[in-house]
């Protein structure tokens, strides 16, 4: 039986690795959680075990430490796997973002073509990583049960923004869907970031009506089964949401593409809806194009590929790869953040 660990910086993680952890437990083995933030464990739910210090970590002696985030602690044992918290979307240069290597990570399991390439470059340039393509676990709850066509009385459209405040559109669309939640015509399902701004989380909140449902959650997934289109802006919910070849609309996207109905005025938004709703082909198409390159899997057993890998890189352990860079501050940053200066793993 193998032990595994997840290391979480941030709640979004939670959904991410709950899928690795039904995968794992499937196996007949053991996986805990180490939260590095106290307010994160109100989440974790009955039958969950949790690591509360390092000196446990140490004994729990992990196989695989698996990572939806952008550090780990060097110092635990096991194999240091990046699962990462969701897909490139251009908030930052990818120099700064998605594509940054810290020296921190043996494996990057990668979701799809379009981040495996750049990763295996960086493979070929550093040396001391492998990476491979295993698709998202955070996907497979989507997928893993064929989709049932429900029929409605009337579409629903699907609210998420990013809390980065340059580029949010929760302020500026409040009364745009404030107006057509009054209408009527369509069902508003309202969700924000966990880290959006008070008082714009107590304005959609008093949204809620037969019209416009506000709802606040650690899995957004439940909610993208029940949108037939996502209205958004530069947010990582919406390559997740097109995962599913559903339209998206979006406010002043900062990478849009054909994929995406984007918008730049208040006033193209509900015109945009409504063509999204049409589903027209060339759009439809250009979203399954995407789709593929992203996350090609629709088989809900990304999981059970992440698991796979590990295994498999446990196995080569050192054997073709560089040593990894030493990086004394960050690996004291790392003993600081968490209060530990005793041996490593």
């Amino acid at each position: 039986m193998s032990r595994h660990l997840f290391f979480v910086s941030e709640l979004y993680a939670l959904a991410i690795l709950r899928p690795l952890q039904a995968a794992i437990r499937a196996r007949g083995d053991e996986v805990a959680w180490f939260l590095e933030r106290e307010s994160i464990a109100q989440f974790l739910r009955a039958g969950e075990t949790r690591l509360t210090t390092v000196p446990q970590v140490m004994e729990w002696r992990p196989r695989a430490v698996f990572v939806p985030g952008n550090w780990v602690p060097q110092f635990f044992p096991g194999l240091k796997v990046e699962v990462f918290h969701g897909f490139s979307v251009g908030k930052r240069s990818e120099a700064r973002g998605h594509f940054r290597v810290r020296g921190a990570f043996d494996l990057y399991c990668t979701q799809g073509p379009d981040t495996t390439g750049p990763f295996q470059e960086l493979q070929r340039q550093l040396g001391f990583f492998r990476v491979e393509e295993t698709g998202w676990p955070k996907l497979d709850p989507l997928f893993s049960q064929p989709t049932k066509f429900v029929a409605r009385e009337r579409s629903t459209v699907l609210y998420a923004s990013t809390f980065t405040e340059n580029i949010t559109s929760a302020r500026e669309l409040h009364a745009t869907i404030a107006a057509s939640a009054h209408q009527g015509k369509w069902q508003w399902l309202v969700t924000l970031h966990p880290k959006m701004a008070a008082d714009v989380v107590e304005s959609y909140r008093a949204l809620q009506g037969p019209n416009l449902r506000f709802v606040m959650t650690d899995d957004i997934l439940e909610l993208y089964s029940q949108a037939d289109v996502l209205l958004s802006d530069t947010s990582s919910v919406v390559p997740e949401f097109l995962t599913q070849h559903k339209p998206v609309v979006t406010f002043r996207n900062r990478r849009p593409g054909p994929h995406l109905l984007d918008v730049q005025q208040e006033a193209d938004v509900v015109p945009a809806l409504r063509t999204a709703l049409s589903r027209p082909d060339s759009l439809m198409r250009a979203i399954g194009e995407y789709a593929d390159r992203i996350h090609p899997y629709r088989d809900g057993k990304s999981s059970e590929r992440v698991l796979s890998a590990a295994e498999r890189a446990v196995e080569l352990g050192s054997q073709g790869l560089k040593r990894k860079p030493i990086n004394l501050w960050r690996r004291l940053q790392a003993r600081q953040r968490l209060g530990y200066y005793g041996r490593s793993g």
